[in-house]
């Protein structure tokens, strides 16, 4: 009889459930706030795990799930790895049965190195090393003929190529060592095995002379044969006739070839003689060189740029190095030359560069009455190269340089001194010689700087032109790329580059080129877990998404999905909803089962606002607005010469699809160029733009309220960020047994010595550095991860330790505090952290272990702490809805009521239709992403924007 499939399981309420012996079973996980639940979790499925912000659904999917996979993985290691690893905390379960493979694709604003790109991340780029290498061709830059060596194959494949019966001598030519005569040359010769030299006629066939003769000779008897200039003479290595070869002849000749390289130092010369008398000398090399120049042998490491092979020797394959900034020599776009744009042009001396440039411009017709921001490219590089009439900006500096002995040029030149692309390599990081080698016409640098959507068109048409050995070659090489463009495509990357820096992604730009990583890797049976892969997409974006998470299903594996997105959990196949609330009041399932199951379930929260039982209601009155902000001529990256203008004192909000421009408008053009007028500029470079005009002065400061985290250390918390944490302090330093062992408010901070555990430094841990793995992390054996003595433990506040205290969440601290002799201060405190939806955030949780959007949100907190009514504050937010259930983002949207009422303004760039029906100003950019975005879609209310035909907001916008 067949075994069953089901097994019966009972869990901690002794109720009995039926469980697949197929499927993933987490039985009594306790991790966090979970309440030693029992989740079972359909294998080779599509399955979205969601519930209220802080519920536990990173507890159970990743601290629970991944975590044991990675526990077990660790397990088949060797014994020298696991000495350390044994050590690590198993999660706080019973067991889990039925687990595979785990791949976790966390969202998290990663801080990569300068070095790492999309390219590098998706490791397309390691295939374009090795397609490069493999198919390349290179070309020489001075005559644009292609670079070829010769080797043994080539110079017998010509050999046998000609007629039969010619004449064939392979020859090497003859060479006299500076330090050597003739007759010691010749003798070294005899002794190596050869007999004959060879000198060439004019047209005509040469002459053999025995060695052993030319040594009886006199010095001038040779002079006559053998002329100082030698270029005639030849070593002959071997001599034959043209015929149908043996193997035997073939293994002959090629022997004889490969002695000729040697003896010719790389040079082998093949005089053939054919039965008409004609003679015909043949040249092979097999060096690699042309035009005089020797270029490097295609390898994949020639074009790496994090190897010294291949990186730009000038900037070390940063691509951009300390140079000559254009932003500070011309801060001013709106003037012309003639108006004195080129800063360093200015002044009663260096003006006289700027007469001569107006004087020779009028030779070629450059504008010079234009404003810098309407000259085209070639004018403005013109302008910078100068040409036969006139000198350019480049010119100006080279005097400069050249002066520097002066201090008035050193000062002169750190004016203008910033980073600045590479000239060298022209920011493609790579050294010359490797953007000499081109595959379908272009070389390496050219393909990282194309969007990849146009990218994976020329890959395409590169496939169908393909020779037959350039198939055998490079086919395999190209459908992997070919197969990690598509994904990039389906998740809405296709207006990256190759070369973008890691480090100016997004968290959901991030986690969906990982994703794009795991795809090209064809995993089979493994358990992927992916934390809110929507964020950072439009809804037209998601669509796609979701489709390539159903291939990867497809392939055999398990989908898990940490997700709030509605779109995602219609497509599921489960659904596992975990709460009912946040922190102490979640740690449950509360339903699970598909999508109608989930609506019709009463206690689910999610489920209401899915049915509509509960809903984010729109502000019933729009906000008019009388001022207003305006980015005149916007033509960074792909916008257009747009003008956009930003209201004041109401919610503004910025949407269209990924990559349509948003981001470059609001983060690389308004934000920093307000920064500069309000004197506060940081340091990043503003984007190509005429003007920003408007109410400027309405304003008096401007936050950018990003997903960075919150502290540069792990020592950074909500408590710490929001200043709370001297009140509690000193609350503590007042305690009776405080002032008996005279402990100060410093003792109770784990930052500085004197009540903080000496072994950990106050992190409450130590870390193992591992060769081959991470750095692993261990709780202190001195103070249990408690992080201070146990002399400052005992000290309590009704019955709570400083470690207690931070151990709290939000809104268990509001209560404690509320209670307490001095705490009310703590209590209002912290209270705007419960108010955007944080109060399941511990008070001291380590900002590293914070998501972008939390970070994001305590720092929202910081500024509705402060009440800093009438400052008139500027928020700019970038995706604050990331981790958000709907529940969540009902308590972000009254909290940025909140900021409004008190006289501030926001902005808002975000793609949840929830927050875009709340706004009181809607633009939308696009209607594309990448060349084909950048336009100004739409400007004004909510309502309006279902009339606009080219949005693709106004389609998935209920209103």
């Amino acid at each position: 009889m067949a075994r069953s499939s089901k097994i019966k399981e009972h869990n901690h309420e002794g109720q009995g459930t039926v469980i697949s012996a197929e499927n993933i079973l987490i039985k009594g996980a306790r991790v966090h706030n979970l309440k030693n639940i029992t989740v079972e979790f359909p294998r080779n499925k599509l399955i979205v795990v969601t519930g209220v912000s802080g519920s536990g659904k990173s507890s159970l999917t990743i601290d629970t799930l991944y975590a044991e996979g990675q526990r077990r993985y660790a397990e088949s290691l060797s014994a020298y790895a696991r000495q350390f690893l044994n050590r690590m905390n198993k999660p706080d379960v019973d067991y889990i049965k039925g687990l595979s493979p785990a791949i976790a694709i966390e969202q998290k604003v990663i801080n990569r190195t300068p070095r790492s790109t999309v390219g590098s991340m998706t490791e397309i780029q390691d295939y374009l090393r090795l397609l490069y290498a493999r198919m390349g061709i290179t070309y020489s830059p001075v005559s644009g003929k292609e670079v070829t060596k010769d080797d043994v194959t080539d110079v017998v494949k010509a050999i046998a190529g000609c007629k039969e019966g010619d004449k064939v001598f392979i020859l090497s030519r003859f060479k006299q060592h500076a330090n050597r005569s003739v007759p010691e040359e010749l003798n070294i010769l005899i002794q190596k095995g050869f007999s004959r030299l060879y000198i060439t006629g004019d047209k005509t066939a040469g002459t053999l002379h025995k060695l052993d003769e030319l040594t009886a000779l006199t010095d001038k008897e040779l002079q006559k044969i053998i002329p100082k200039k030698v270029s005639g003479v030849y070593l002959l290595v071997d001599r034959m006739v043209v015929k149908t070869f043996t193997e035997e002849d073939e293994h002959r000749l090629s022997d004889s070839v490969s002695t000729a390289f040697y003896e010719g130092e790389g040079d082998v010369y093949v005089e053939v003689q054919g039965k008409n008398d004609s003679v015909k000398l043949l040249h092979f090399n097999n060096r690699f060189e042309l035009d005089g120049i020797t270029f490097e042998v295609p390898q994949p490491n020639l074009f790496s740029y994090n190897n010294p092979i291949g990186a730009c020797p000038t900037c070390e394959g940063y691509g951009q190095v300390l140079g000559i900034d254009q932003d500070l020599v011309i801060p001013n776009k709106l003037i012309s030359v003639y108006e004195g744009a080129v800063a360093p042009w200015r002044g009663e001396k260096l003006s006289a560069w700027k007469d001569q440039f107006i004087r020779g411009a009028k030779r070629f017709d450059f504008p010079i009455h234009k404003p810098i921001a309407d000259l085209t490219a070639a004018q403005l590089k013109t302008l910078y190269t100068g040409n036969e009439y006139v000198n350019g900006i480049n010119d100006f500096f080279k005097e400069v340089e050249q002066n520097l002995y002066k201090v008035q040029y050193r000062v002169l030149l750190s004016r203008y001194r910033g980073k600045t692309t590479c000239l060298e390599c022209g920011g493609t990081r790579l050294r010359k010689e490797a953007l000499c080698v081109k595959v379908g016409g272009k070389h390496i640098g050219e393909l990282s700087e194309m969007p990849v959507k146009d990218l994976n068109e020329f890959f395409i048409q590169l496939n169908k032109g393909l020779t037959a050995n350039q198939k055998i070659i490079g086919s395999r090489v190209i459908t992997e790329i070919v197969n990690r463009l598509h994904t990039l495509l389906d998740v809405g990357l296709g207006y990256l580059t190759l070369n973008r820096l890691a480090n100016t992604l997004s968290g959901g730009e991030s986690q969906r080129i990982q994703l794009t990583r795991s795809l090209g890797n064809n995993l089979t049976d493994s358990v992927y877990i992916l934390d809110e892969p929507s964020i950072g997409l439009h809804a037209r974006d998601t669509d796609n998404l979701i489709r390539v998470l159903k291939e990867l299903r497809d392939l055999g594996n398990t989908v898990i999905v940490v997700e709030h997105d509605e779109m995602m959990m219609q497509q599921a196949d489960h659904i596992i909803d975990i709460g009912p609330l946040a922190s102490h009041l979640g740690g449950e399932v509360i339903a699970q089962g598909d999508y109608d199951e989930l609506i019709s379930n009463p206690a689910s929260l999610t489920g209401k606002y899915l049915s509509g039982a509960l809903s984010i209601t729109p502000p019933a009155h729009v906000r008019k607005w009388t001022r207003s902000i305006t980015v005149e001529g916007a033509r960074q990256h792909n916008l257009k010469n747009i003008d956009v203008s930003f209201p004041l004192n109401v919610l503004c909000v910025v949407s269209g699809v990924s990559g349509s421009g948003k981001t470059t408008l609001v983060k690389q053009i308004l934000y920093p160029a307000l920064q500069k007028l309000k004197g506060e500029f940081s340091g990043d470079k503003v984007g190509f733009h005429k003007a920003i005009t408007g109410d400027i002065d309405s304003i008096q400061q401007v936050e950018m309220v990003d997903q960075n985290p919150i502290g540069r250390s792990s020592r950074s918390n909500p408590v710490t960020y929001i200043k709370a944490y001297d009140d509690i302090r000193d609350i503590f330093a007042k305690q009776p047994l405080s002032k008996m062992r005279g402990f100060l408010p410093k003792h109770f901070s784990f930052n500085v010595e004197g009540g903080r555990c000496e072994t950990c430094k106050g992190e409450g841990e130590t870390v193992v550095e591992m060769q081959f793995l991470a750095d692993v992390h261990l709780v202190c054996e001195s103070c249990g991860g408690k992080r201070f003595k146990d002399e400052v433990l005992e000290v309590k506040l009704q019955d709570n330790s400083i470690y207690d205290v931070l151990n709290m969440s939000v809104d268990d601290a509001i209560e404690f505090f509320s209670s307490v002799k001095d705490g009310q201060s703590v209590a209002r405190a912290i209270q705007p952290l419960s108010d955007v939806g944080l109060g399941y955030v511990k008070l001291g949780q380590s900002s590293d272990t914070l998501s972008g959007g939390e970070a994001q949100r305590i720092k929202l907190a910081s500024f509705l702490g402060k009440g800093r009514a009438g400052n008139n504050i500027l928020f700019i937010f970038d995706e604050p809805t990331t981790g958000l259930h709907f529940h969540d983002i009902k308590k972000l949207l009254a909290s940025f009521q909140a900021l409004i009422e008190q006289g501030h303004s926001i902005l808002v760039i975000e793609h949840n239709t929830d927050v875009i029906k709340s706004a009181d100003w809607l633009i939308e950019l696009g209607p594309e992403a990448g060349d084909q975005g950048g336009n100004l879609v739409y400007a004004g209310e909510p309502k309006g924007i279902k009339k606009i035909k080219a949005s693709h907001t106004g389609k998935y916008l209920a209103l």
